[in-house]
């Protein structure tokens, strides 16, 4: 039986930058230092009023295709994970066969999850590639939260940021995902939401759970979804490392969901890890959704840091209220970084 591996990994985010200096001088009454240290975030990039997740996801699969050189006819299978489609039907996938120019043969859905999706793309991949349905499958993660939030909103705007990333899973003789996880609490719904747009009447609309201090048409309740994530990913993490027989020291890295800082910085302390072993990378691109995560293993790798056999624990966890984790092996060899330590010798 083959099995799924991660290979190639490319990002891309929107021309445009917004900095924290940029917001200072919009709104002289935000203190943007108190927002830095709970964020963490510096700067995040913003998709243009014409550019959709599409148009993201799009960008971030041709630059896989020139990279890596995978012809696109090998891809047997494409999933795309969003919460901004751009249409509510036709799925969105079906418009990216099309722009991507793969092949009629190739399947195509989206799949509506939030900071947990990646885990859920891969989980969703390897099903594909175990069951012999597929030999290479690109999983697309693409959002554009900065459509549903106003541009005074003080508690969301300096936090998402827009983003995608193409994954290229194909099937391989060597394991390196296992031991995948989830978890879902719909009564944590009303913690994140947008509650405007779909087909059910705004009379019977999902309601915050809180006052709703802001114009977005995101809703965010920042302390809940801090105890929830408390509450449920350092179990779930148990769990993972349980079912895959391994325990904390075998664990190289944990990459996590990028929320904020604060919230991070919080499950660091409850599971006693420092920097160095729960790596960010929020800075310079704030949250951006089901991106975070392959945001964060394509910076390590072109960093070095991930090498192939280094083993780590993948956790995401937010909107739904929606969790999932799995170990992941690296096995892919990345002929940049090797080239550059080839060089310096």
């Amino acid at each position: 039986m083959k099995h799924a591996a991660v290979g190639p990994i490319a990002v891309h985010l929107p021309e445009r930058v917004e900095t924290n200096d940029d917001l200072a001088a919009l709104f002289p009454k935000w203190d943007l230092d108190l927002i830095y240290s709970k964020t963490g975030i510096r700067s995040r990039h913003i998709a243009a009023p014409d550019e959709c997740a599409s148009d993201l996801g799009v960008a971030a699969a041709e630059k896989l295709f020139q990279e890596s050189g995978v012809e696109r006819d090998s891809i047997d299978f494409l999933l795309f994970c969003t919460q901004t489609p751009d249409y509510p039907l036709p799925t969105t996938a079906c418009l990216l066969q099309d722009r991507l120019g793969l092949p009629t043969t190739v399947g195509a859905l989206d799949f509506n999850l939030g900071c947990s999706g990646f885990v859920y793309g891969l989980s969703l991949a390897d099903g594909l590639i175990r069951g012999g349905a597929a030999k290479r499958v690109l999983l697309i993660t693409a959002e554009t939260y900065s459509k549903y939030i106003h541009p005074e909103d003080r508690s969301l705007r300096p936090i998402f940021g827009d983003g995608a990333a193409a994954t290229l899973i194909e099937a391989s003789d060597t394991p390196s995902l296992s031991a995948f996880n989830f978890g879902t609490d719909g009564k944590a719904a009303d913690a994140l939401m947008v509650n405007s747009g779909g087909a059910r009447p705004e009379a019977d609309a999902l309601r915050p759970r809180t006052r709703w201090r802001w114009e977005s048409k995101l809703y965010m309740d920042g302390p809940g979804l801090i105890r929830l994530t408390l509450d449920t990913v350092p179990q779930m993490i148990d769990r993972v490392r349980k079912s895959g027989e391994v325990t904390d020291s075998d664990i190289e890295l944990y990459l996590v969901h990028q929320a904020t800082h604060k919230l991070l910085d919080s499950l660091r302390q409850d599971m006693r890890l420092d920097e160095e072993r729960m790596p960010t990378v929020l800075r310079d691109y704030g949250n951006t959704v089901s991106s975070t995560i392959p945001i964060i293993m394509h910076e390590l790798r072109t960093s070095g840091r991930l090498r192939r056999g280094t083993r780590c624990l993948l956790a995401g966890f937010g909107v739904g209220f929606s969790w999932a984790g799995c170990l992941w092996t690296e096995t892919w060899e990345n002929k940049a970084v090797k080239s550059a330590d080839l060089e310096a010798a």
